[in-house]
């Protein structure tokens, strides 16, 4: 069976402390990325981009940066993915800083109540994003999704897209799996164990290998599992991907990120697919998004040999 993928770009970067990622779409798109997914026998729609409101870059209010701006860029990214979702097509957000993963995210949970689907979330990172406006040393909306879509938040962000079915939030924190971690602001790694979230940070890495991270976050995956990658750039180590806003040293090598790339294809569960905070104003020659293009290709098949 072959699958229909659908690209959504949604050019902002209205949640992130720097000014960009608006661009990443377009440097997707000029690193090859449709080009690049139809050489593995895929069907690409690309659906242009999403226009919703300009970044003002005003500082934030109680906690909060672009609150109003960021509620209706994600309300754009929501029913799009969920018009995507619900045709039987693969939905891939082009990003745009990554406060869209709420948008994405809660578009997906939806869908997958709808359906009766388990979700799990593959939210690969340098940050946990998991701040509060009590806790964000910033106010900016992109180091804040995983906690609002597990119900931490103002209404507006939590209920993106309307309340769901049952009532509660999109996620359950034993859904999501986070990747690379390796920047956590001190208010946050509290709220980030008192949450019980799954957190395979660098040190794990290190210590255990890519291999057995990813053999434990695809654990207990089946046929009736909607598995959602949420990918930003920031994950790589900056040295292969400078073309991000918040660049943190010691993430992931390119084989090591590659290979997280390969084991997620080899469940054949990939059912959606975010890629966040490619700043081309900060790139160089845009190796971080022919990089972000690479890996891609890699979560849709791409292998040195064929594999039984």
């Amino acid at each position: 069976m072959t699958l229909d993928i659908s690209l959504i770009g949604a050019p902002t970067d209205i949640g992130a402390g720097s000014l960009g990622a608006r661009m990443g779409p377009e440097a997707l798109r000029v690193a090859g990325l449709p080009a690049a997914l139809e050489r593995h026998g895929l069907q690409v729609a690309d659906r242009g981009n999403l226009a919703g409101p300009p970044n003002p870059w005003l500082p934030p209010v109680d906690g909060y940066r672009h609150l109003d701006e960021v509620v209706a860029w994600n309300s754009l990214v929501h029913d799009a993915v969920l018009a995507e979702l619900q045709q039987g097509r693969l939905p891939l957000l082009l990003g745009g800083d990554h406060c869209l993963g709420l948008g994405s995210i809660s578009a997906v949970a939806r869908h997958c109540r709808t359906v009766g689907r388990k979700l799990r979330v593959l939210w690969l990172d340098a940050h946990a994003d998991f701040n509060t406006n009590a806790l964000t040393p910033s106010g900016n909306i992109h180091g804040m999704p995983v906690a609002c879509l597990c119900g931490l938040g103002p209404q507006a962000l939590v209920e993106i897209g309307g309340p769901f079915p049952g009532g509660g939030p999109a996620l359950n924190p034993k859904w999501v799996r986070q990747i690379g971690i390796r920047s956590v602001d001190p208010g946050e790694k509290r709220l980030v164990h008192q949450m019980g979230l799954e957190v395979f940070d660098m040190r794990y890495i290190d210590e255990m290998g890519m291999r057995h991270t990813m053999e434990l976050a695809l654990a207990t995956l089946d046929a009736n599992t909607h598995l959602h990658v949420s990918f930003d750039v920031d994950f790589l180590d900056p040295p292969i991907a400078p073309g991000v806003g918040t660049t943190v040293p010691g993430g992931p090598t390119y084989r090591e990120a590659q290979l997280c790339m390969e084991m997620i294809a080899d469940t054949g569960r990939l059912a959606s697919l975010d890629i966040m905070e490619l700043n081309p104003a900060l790139d160089v020659r845009n190796q971080t998004a022919e990089l972000a293009v690479d890996l891609v290709e890699s979560l849709f098949g791409k292998s040195t040999l064929m594999r039984a």
